[in-house]
């Protein structure tokens, strides 16, 4: 089975959906600023905001996918035995 290509479905897509979907006015009314004129610094500020709802998504979609993925083909780790898939996952929040 080619996984790349396979449609896939994870526990956390509808979680992934909702973060994605919460800030979805968020742009419109940033661009609503950018066309009455609004000073750059207040747009400015409202752009992290924007950025990090997109960042927290591919974040909980990435480490799923490694659970996912991890799990079909290796199976389930016992806890002590998880530490280093942990470790890895924890280190994705860098990215």
């Amino acid at each position: 089975m080619d996984t790349m290509t396979e449609p896939q479905t994870h526990d956390t897509h509808p979680e992934i959906v909702k973060r994605l979907t919460r800030p979805e006015g968020h742009p419109k009314s940033v661009i609503a600023m950018i066309k009455s004129g609004k000073p750059c610094l207040e747009i400015a500020q409202q752009l992290p905001a924007v950025e990090k709802a997109i960042v927290n998504a591919k974040r909980t979609l990435i480490q799923d996918h490694l659970d996912h993925c991890h799990e079909e083909t290796v199976g389930a780790l016992p806890r002590d035995k998880r530490q280093s898939i942990d470790g890895f996952k924890t280190i994705t929040k860098h990215l």
